[in-house]
């Protein structure tokens, strides 16, 4: 009978399954309360089975009812997972199945929080203890976003399977097929979507195999059940991996910032890609970055050759989803680390009419942001906006919902007292119009007296700036005639 020699092995085999997940805690005290929980957890799923198997001396039933009900010491769990897959070989007459899912996180967690080598000991032990020379194993299945074999909490396993992504053993098992996803669609009445679902959803590369998002796909479908025109919606985001990224990301310099951009527009970047990267050496290149970005699957594998002893991979943004999150995460942290810079000069500049230290100022920043060239004048209007926000005692005022008759920008003293500044943003479709559309923008205030308003309201002292932008490129000119 075709399948019988696994279905023989069904429900036969003892599981111990944790995740270590909620080990991401800002202590080392409390990652491992975290992990007493997660064991004395796993241990009570299991205790009735083991009363039933009635193989425990005196003894070792204390034990695991210390480790059950978080009253053991530190030792206790050292080797907890070994001492439960002990007890249930006995009881259950099988060797036993241990799966650990997310063993990196409380690595990666204990590393930005300044206690790796106090949690690698820690996880070395608990591991070591159930996956080395355990007469109580039938197999273990360990999952991370790291290649498990180089990092120092398996330094004394040499017997691991290790099946990455780039492997071409079980790629089809990491998400759905195009076939899957046919079926699926079919089942829901949804086959108009595919084109949709395939730009979103699909676009990873396990080995030489493509697969869907399954996580995107079921949520899309479930937003489809009563609206069959549903928008698609970026439901995926690798939380987990987002402290390493956004680390590596602002440490980047300009090259890393353009090739940004450059994925964001949809194209490739060759780099090379190495599979025994760790937490302790993440920083040792930059190219560390796009090792973090394939292995996290905020990019996909389009090609590969090999130069010399190196593996170069053409890499490219998988999908429309994981775009999104570019455009708005990714860029966010760019952003977030522009305005941690001290913008005084530029206040200072706004203030006392000085329109080319102004232009300098933007230009500077506007280098160290990723942008992408789809953008429109809004990019920039939030950009400027964006900068003029913290400028002490002034508010800032945006109109541009308001329509014709209204300058894009007002920065405002409360009192009328005070200065009063307007900004007109323009963008120029090439270098050599910069001074062009600084002209019409200028030209624009005075047209419609956008500072009869401010007058009127008591202002005396105002200034006006046509501002333009061209890529990276920022040119400001004062307009004289107020």
């Amino acid at each position: 009978m075709p399948g019988e020699c696994y279905l023989s092995h069904m429900g036969k085999y003892p599981v111990i399954s944790i995740s270590l997940k909620s080990m991401k805690q800002p202590s080392c005290a409390l990652s491992f309360s975290m992990l007493q929980k997660i064991l004395g957890q796993e241990y009570s799923r299991h205790w009735e089975e083991i009363k039933r198997g009635g193989e425990l001396t005196e003894a070792e039933e204390e034990h695991y009812l210390r480790i059950r009900d978080l009253r053991g010491e530190e030792a206790d769990y050292a080797d907890a997972l070994r001492f439960l897959s002990d007890c249930l070989h006995r009881c259950a007459g099988e060797k036993v199945l241990v799966l650990i899912d997310e063993y990196d996180v409380p690595l990666e967690n204990a590393y930005f929080h300044g206690f790796y080598e106090q949690m690698a000991d820690m996880i070395r032990s608990l591991f070591e203890s159930v996956l080395k020379s355990n007469e109580n194993l039938a197999f273990a299945v360990v999952t991370g976003c790291l290649r498990i074999s180089k990092e120092s909490i398996f330094t004394g396993l040499n017997n691991l399977n290790v099946i990455s992504i780039t492997s071409d053993a079980y790629a089809e098992h990491f998400g759905f097929t195009q076939k899957e996803v046919d079926e699926l669609l079919k089942a829901y009445d949804l086959q108009d979507n595919a084109h949709t679902v395939r730009e979103w959803y699909d676009g990873y590369q396990f080995g030489e195999t493509e697969v869907y998002n399954p996580w995107s796909v079921i949520n899309y479908i479930q937003s489809c059940y009563r609206n069959k025109k549903a928008l698609p919606k970026p439901y995926w985001s690798n939380t987990s991996s987002n402290s390493i990224v956004r680390t590596l990301v602002e440490k980047a310099d300009l090259s890393v910032k353009q090739e940004i951009e450059s994925l964001i527009e949809g194209r490739t970047i060759m780099k090379p890609v190495h599979e025994d990267i760790t937490y302790e050496d993440m920083y040792s290149t930059q190219n560390h970055l796009w090792n973090f970005l394939f292995f996290t699957g905020y990019l996909k594998k389009v090609s590969e050759r090999q130069e010399e002893e190196n593996v170069l991979m053409e890499l490219a943004i998988p999908n429309r989803e994981v775009r999104y999150i570019y455009k708005t995460t990714v860029l966010r942290w760019f952003e977030d680390k522009t305005r941690q810079k001290e913008l005084s000069p530029l206040y200072e500049s706004i203030l006392e009419g000085d329109a080319e230290k102004i232009a300098e100022i933007l230009s500077e920043n506007l280098m160290e942001t990723i942008s992408f060239y789809d953008y429109q004048e809004s990019y920039y209007h939030g950009f400027l906006a964006g900068m003029l926000k913290n400028v002490s005692g002034y508010m800032v005022l945006s109109n541009r919902e308001s329509g014709s008759g209204r300058p894009d920008i007002l920065l405002k003293y409360p009192s009328v007292k005070g200065k009063a500044v307007i900004f007109e943003v323009k963008i120029s479709k090439t270098y050599q119009e910069l001074q062009k559309k600084c002209d019409e923008a200028l030209r624009q205030i005075e047209m419609r007296d956008y500072a009869a308003s401010l007058r009127q309201g008591g202002y005396q002292d105002i200034l006006a700036y046509g501002v333009t932008f061209y890529r990276k490129e920022c040119l400001v000119k004062k307009c004289e005639k107020l």
